[in-house]
């Protein structure tokens, strides 16, 4: 079964996304994301690599390959500057996380 339309509207819906920002943040016509999110087409591998550059995802996931979405780069990057932190620091950090989360809503 092929679970990358519904992989890749589930990691679009999450980040809040629009199928014309997504196609934006990709450089791909907005068509594109719709047909693939429809099943219609496959994307190539660079428009695969380009859409979970833009989703901040892993292509494997995207893919089904693997089942968990693995640390996006960024996450990864912070995690690199918190991971001597106390208990603490991390729980502040984390409400200023979803602070963040919900200043566009």
């Amino acid at each position: 079964m092929d679970v990358f339309p519904d992989r890749l509207r589930e990691q679009r819906e999450l980040r809040k996304l629009t199928q014309q920002e997504l196609a934006d943040r990709a450089g791909l016509p907005p068509t594109s994301i719709s047909h693939f999110e429809k099943g219609a087409r496959k994307p190539s591998f660079d428009n695969l690599r380009r859409l979970a550059k833009a989703l901040e995802t892993q292509t494997d996931y995207l893919l089904g390959l693997t089942e968990g979405v693995e640390a996006s780069p960024v996450a990864e990057r912070l995690a690199r500057h918190v991971q001597n932190s106390s208990a603490s620091e991390i729980d502040m950090l984390e409400n200023f996380a979803k602070m963040l989360g919900k200043k566009d809503t």
